[in-house]
């Protein structure tokens, strides 16, 4: 059997609204929010009371999907370094496709937004780019060319 599809990617913040705008401006949209808790919470993580506020967003075509999870019990830990160098072992960035880099680049920036290394260009194929936003997230832009 293989799998059906990749249903989210969950990143855990500590502010969510900030995260929630960030995520909004780059072009996904709120689907829902909810408060999670109880014994499937608790059996689903390995953890006991958890307590979590999340935000569910979804990509303009409705195929991606990306969960902000702020635990409230227990509380969050921190994996290290929030401004971390990309080339960290584990998840490190979550890339979009989008239509106007330069633009995008900008409009992430009013909201904390800044470049990882430069704008590149990948052949004549695609302009790329990392940015670090809120809780030191790296996100990937990618505009196709031509």
């Amino acid at each position: 059997m293989a799998i059906q599809r990749m249903d989210n990617v969950g990143i855990v913040v500590e502010d969510m609204d900030a995260a929630i705008a960030y995520f909004v401006e780059l072009g996904m949209e709120v689907e829902g929010r909810t408060e999670v808790e109880g014994p499937v919470a608790d059996q689903c993580t390995g953890l006991k009371g958890v307590r979590c506020d999340i935000a569910m967003l979804r990509t303009p075509d409705g195929h991606s999907r990306l969960e902000l999870a702020r635990y409230l019990s227990p509380a969050a830990l921190s994996a290290g370094e929030r401004n971390a160098p990309h080339n960290i072992l584990g998840t490190h960035r979550v890339m979009f496709a989008v239509d106007d880099i330069e633009d995008t680049v900008a409009r992430l920036r009013g909201h904390g937004a800044e470049l990882v290394g430069e704008l590149a260009q990948y052949g004549d194929s695609y302009r790329l780019c990392y940015v670090r936003g809120p809780e030191g997230i790296i996100v990937g832009l990618a505009e196709q060319l031509g």
